[in-house]
């Protein structure tokens, strides 16, 4: 993945609350699924016992970041070519373009959403969250949080083999989330939370496909700033990175490395095969409609 090194950047979809102690339903929370979290889900235990093994890519507590820090960090497409924070911010700029136009087409109004950077644990909403749980999207805030050091654990903890598309993919998947907000398909849920057959499952998959069909437009969405596309480049490598970040989230493939067995009863986000093939249906098709899961 490339991004136009003179592109600019839009800090003001990004807050930065790295290294500030944070203190209803966080939809996606665990979207992406850690290992501990399925735990948790699988045998009713606090994610909040589950820790990552290795160093953060969050600065540490102690050593606070802010969002002025990162809006003089990440100015550029050039920036996100060479930081994972700025990254993590390009790909919200173009995610948010491209469904900001997509709803125009079709007579609607697309509200922005911003992302939340953060260390260990954070205050949001829909309750108190710990990195433990992974990405997620409160729809009570309309923000999707992410602590940077999942990134790392997709490779420790489920598999994964990483890079900037595979985190991209995650973002987008939250983004996702954020889109059914606005229109009204998370309400579906209600209390089918559980089950290979569930909404939640159903509502996890739209966000993967929803995630695809972003990936389909990445480089051809005009940012407004310079009327090019903000990712100038996209290779098959990417595309095949991502797929492999879909497999390695799998409920079913979590559940195997977690405990030796899979448990379609408790299932909350999809299988592999799952989650690949709405990736999928979205990137080939481009096209919103193209993802109705619950249809």
């Amino acid at each position: 993945m490339q991004f136009d090194d003179e592109a600019e950047l839009d800090s003001s979809q990004v807050q930065d609350r790295r290294g500030i102690p944070g203190g209803g339903l966080a939809v996606g929370g665990g979207a992406i699924g850690i290992l501990g979290l399925v735990v948790a889900l699988v045998f009713g235990l606090d994610p909040g016992l589950f820790g990552t093994d290795g160093q953060s890519a969050a600065p540490p507590v102690g050593k606070a970041t802010s969002s002025a820090q990162l809006a003089s960090a990440c100015k550029t497409g050039a920036d996100a070519n060479a930081r994972q924070d700025c990254r993590v911010l390009a790909v919200v700029n173009s995610v948010q373009t491209y469904w900001q136009a997509d709803f125009e087409a079709r007579g609607r109004t697309y509200t922005r959403a911003q992302s939340v950077l953060f260390t260990d644990r954070v205050a949001t909403a829909c309750g108190t969250a710990t990195s433990a749980v992974g990405p997620f999207y409160c729809p009570g805030d309309h923000k999707a949080y992410f602590d940077l050091g999942f990134f790392d654990d997709m490779g420790r903890q489920l598999g994964a083999q990483g890079g900037p598309f595979a985190e991209a993919y995650v973002v987008a998947h939250e983004y996702g989330h954020h889109v059914q907000n606005l229109l009204g398909t998370t309400d579906k849920v209600g209390g089918d939370r559980q089950g290979a057959d569930s909404a939640s499952v159903k509502l996890e998959l739209q966000a993967d496909c929803y995630a695809g069909v972003w990936t389909h437009h990445a480089t051809t969405t005009p940012q407004p700033s310079t009327g090019r596309p903000l990712i100038s480049r996209l290779t098959d490598q990417d595309i095949a990175l991502a797929l492999d970040a879909a497999q390695s989230v799998g409920d079913d493939r979590i559940q195997q490395r977690a405990t030796g067995r899979t448990n379609p009863e408790t299932w909350t986000h999809g299988s592999s095969a799952q989650r690949q093939q709405w990736f999928t249906t979205g990137y080939r098709t481009g096209d919103m409609t193209a993802c109705d899961t619950f249809g």
